[in-house]
């Protein structure tokens, strides 16, 4: 039986969707050369990689400034979700009182409350990083609410024969039982806080230095530069993916393949 030339199964995993991009690509690359599309309708991939490189400064800076609202936007999610979801196992009433907001935090539009926000804060990048936070906020109360209640019953009762007090069980019974769903959690809410990040950047459409993507998207689409549009979209998908791969990762690192959903 032959050996496969790559054993390390990451790579492997990694394999297929390399295969699949770089066709996709090459597909992409060969339409536009041979239809002869316009670059202001639908760019090749080079030319958006050759956009890329020529507004490299500009694209990149735009790049922190909306890595930064994402970055304070998840981070304030991820503590404030946790604590609601702490308080909701606490107490029965108060997850049936403060719950349907919480939901509504997520299904309403941020495109409608963008404004409200922006209007009422005056400091534009407080309001980006409060309608951020307002999306990606929903995940982590929900997972980890649905981990921390997710205990073993027979676990639960031991504590209650040993008449553990509630923050013993939520130490050693309550959180290891919830941080497989705490990390999956993660995973979603970065995604959101930086779709959160962006689509608030629209509806302000700040511009100067402390400009986003968002408005780098809207000034290459009023001055019909689409490859530099693309370019900015690419970058978006990449911060988007790279954000996936580090919760990924932090999760693999803190768990293992000991509670996590994923592997199980």
């Amino acid at each position: 039986m032959r050996r496969p030339l790559i054993q390390d199964p990451r790579v492997q995993a990694a394999l297929p969707p390399l295969v699949v991009g770089l066709a996709v690509l090459s597909l992409w690359e060969a339409a536009c050369r041979g239809f002869a599309i316009p670059d202001y309708l639908f760019p090749a991939p080079s030319v958006i990689a050759a956009s890329l490189v020529q507004n490299g400064p500009d694209l990149l800076r735009a790049l922190w400034s909306t890595m930064r609202v994402t970055l304070i936007a998840f981070a304030l999610s991820t503590v404030l979700g946790t604590l609601v979801a702490f308080l909701f196992v606490q107490s029965r009433f108060i997850e049936r009182g403060f719950f349907p907001y919480a939901v509504m935090l997520q299904v309403t539009p941020v495109v409608a409350v963008a404004p409200l926000i922006i209007i009422l804060v005056r400091d534009t990048q407080v309001a980006l990083v409060i309608c951020a936070t307002i999306i990606a906020i929903f995940p982590m109360i929900s997972n980890t609410t649905v981990g921390l209640r997710s205990v073993d019953p027979g676990l639960s009762n031991l504590m209650r024969v040993y008449r553990a007090s509630r923050l013993q069980t939520l130490l050693h019974l309550r959180i290891p039982s919830a941080l497989g769903y705490f990390f999956a959690g993660l995973r979603i809410s970065s995604g959101l806080a930086l779709i959160g990040a962006v689509v608030a950047e629209f509806v302000a459409g700040t511009g100067g230095r402390s400009a986003g993507l968002a408005y780098e998207i809207l000034q290459a689409g009023f001055q019909l530069d689409i490859p530099r549009m693309f370019a900015a979209l690419s970058l978006i998908t990449a911060a988007g993916i790279l954000l996936f791969l580090a919760m990924s990762g932090l999760s693999r690192l803190a768990l293992g393949s000991w509670g996590d959903p994923e592997r199980a």
